[in-house]
């Protein structure tokens, strides 16, 4: 008897899902797309409703061939390639160049590719979802629009260079590394004084215990030191003692963007070799699809989380949570990209263990308990000027999801956590010992350029580009030459220090290396003179909001609300 054809993406998932299903299904790859536009010309009739031209490439035909040779032989053809709209593309490509009808074909998607979730899948098949194809497509013919309109005016006015391209969300990009770039170079350093106290103080075993207390910034020198003139001879006195309950919260489990940036700022990978991992994994069977938006998980993924961490930690560290989507598109059906199996802590293959023990500590952390924070904010005056200085610290009382994982910031952020450490036990009016006090000149620092995660970090905060489109952006911007990846060397500078000691000021100098940088993205001069042609000649297409409003409208197709060659 026929077997069942089952046709996938990729080689390594049709390895897997063919163990799954057994000898009722044959399992075949189509190595991701097997149509394109022609590369030599648009192949876009323009006047006939934007209608394609799609053909099978030259080294698909090979591919092409075999899959008609076996469908024919096969009782029933079936399509499971990926669950997003390119995953849908390249179902209905197949329907296409196999003869298939897409309102009758079986189509199956799953999230993650084990047992139980393969075997779902072959039970509720449904149709191909045009609306979804209908979306890629949009995309696919409007950046070919783009590209083919705007690159040849780039060869004709860039020194007749052929190999220049313009893209819809790559030059936008651009756009943003250049404009970060010319912010630095326009950058003026400002200094203030920032005035810190050293103290001692006796802990619970009469030991004596050094702390610190900040004060004021100062805009000058002279008024910097004109304050440390001012604590001479002072007597320093604990005024007020605050002490606080404060909580901290785990981050939501990862979508593509986040363990991207997470990947980078930890691991040091690049965008492209996340997801090249990920890819892996997925294809494996030991993580859910790693491209998503979307920071929901299932019911059943949930209990399997919760019931890892009972077993590993205690009841006292489960803490039940729904996060919602930021994006208002990403599909409550999708998932956040988690283990498939919590009891999985690791995977054997040495290029995606870091990965995957990343994905696994995540997932676990998001239903997890809060961290609970004993803080304490002491106040201590000065006698002389009667002027407060305030010394924070904290104490950790349950550890919560912080047992597994803390999540890494950009430096970039604004929301920085307080660097604060211990303080020894204090009293209302009692007295501190005075060590010394310093007003250090800090300088003031240009926002800092982009690394690859925190460029992604930015599109997506700008609502340009997609899960899928994050890492291809990356990579064409880097061979087109119009951004380089590279370190910068710091530089040297000095910094002057007034130290107040044994009711004496000394004027001192230090020196610091600054503007050091590692794995950023610096614009090359060909992407700044291009940058500066497209915005004069081409400002829509350069447009921030421009792009994120197409990415709005690319989604409405995707949910049948816009019609898609209107």
């Amino acid at each position: 008897m026929a077997k069942n054809l089952l046709i996938v993406e990729s080689p390594a998932k049709a390895k897997t899902i063919e163990k799954i299903l057994g000898e009722d299904f044959e399992v075949k790859s189509c190595y991701g797309h097997i149509r394109d536009l022609e590369k030599s010309d648009m192949s876009i009739d323009i006047d006939n409703q934007i209608e394609p031209r799609y053909i099978v490439p030259e080294d698909k035909e090979k591919v092409v061939k075999e899959l008609k040779s076996v469908a024919k032989k096969s009782s029933e053809v079936w399509l499971a390639t990926d669950e997003d709209r390119e995953g849908e593309a390249i179902s209905w490509h197949l329907c296409e160049v196999l003869g298939l009808d897409p309102s009758t074909t079986k189509r199956i998607v799953f999230h993650e590719i084990t047992k139980p979730a393969i075997q779902s899948a072959v039970k509720t098949p449904r149709i191909l979802d045009m609306n979804l194809v209908n979306a890629q497509q949009a995309r696919r013919i409007l950046d070919r629009i783009v590209g083919f309109e705007l690159s040849p005016v780039l060869w004709r006015k860039m020194s007749m260079r052929n190999n220049l391209s313009a893209g819809r969300v790559q030059s936008v990009a651009v756009r943003l590394i250049a404009e970060r770039e010319r912010e630095i170079n326009a950058f003026q350093s400002t200094s203030t004084f920032k005035i810190e106290a050293f103290f001692a103080a006796k802990d619970i075993s009469n030991k004596p215990v050094a702390f610190k207390a900040e004060g004021s910034k100062y805009n000058t020198s002279e008024d910097a030191e004109k304050f440390l003139q001012s604590c001479i001879g002072a007597k320093y006195t604990v005024r007020d003692i605050q002490v606080k309950p404060a909580k901290k919260s785990p981050a939501a489990p990862f979508t593509t963007s986040t363990l991207q940036q997470e990947a980078s700022r930890k691991l040091g990978y690049s965008v492209s070799r996340t997801m090249l991992l990920a890819q892996k994994l997925y294809e494996n069977g030991y993580i859910s699809y790693m491209r998503t938006d979307s920071v929901n998980l299932s019911d059943t993924a949930l209990d399997d989380i919760k019931a890892k961490i009972r077993s590993q930690y205690g009841a006292e560290y489960v803490q039940h949570r729904k996060y919602k989507n930021k994006n208002e598109s990403a599909q409550e059906a999708h998932e956040a990209i988690r283990p498939t199996a919590m009891e999985r802590l690791t995977v054997e293959d040495t290029d995606c263990r870091r990965l995957y023990e990343l994905v696994w500590k995540r997932t676990m952390a998001c239903q997890m308990a809060d961290a609970e924070l004993e803080k304490t904010i002491a106040k201590i005056n000065i006698s002389t000027n009667n002027q407060d200085l305030t010394a924070q610290g904290e104490v950790l009382k349950f550890e919560g999801f912080l047992k597994v994982y803390r999540e890494d910031r950009d430096e970039d952020d604004t929301e920085e956590e307080d660097a604060e450490g211990m303080l020894p036990p204090l009293v209302v009016n009692q007295p501190v010992e005075f060590k010394e006090m310093k007003a250090t000149e800090r300088f003031s620092r240009p926002a800092p350029r982009f690394t690859e995660a925190s460029l992604v970090k930015k599109l997506e905060e700008l609502g340009i580009g997609r899960p899928s489109t994050y890492a291809p952006t990356i990579s064409t911007i880097l061979k087109r030459g119009y951004v380089e990846k590279r370190d910068k060397e710091g530089v040297k500078r000095s910094y002057r220090i007034l130290l107040l000691k044994a009711d004496a000021i000394s004027n001192l100098t230090d020196e610091e290396t600054t503007a050091a940088e590692k794995a950023k993205l610096f614009p090359t001069d060909l992407g700044l003179v291009v940058t500066d042609f497209l915005k004069q000649y081409f400002d829509d297409i350069m447009d921030y909001g421009f792009t994120a409003r197409i990415e709005e409208e690319f989604d409405e197709v995707a949910q049948g609300k816009l019609k898609w060659n209107r």
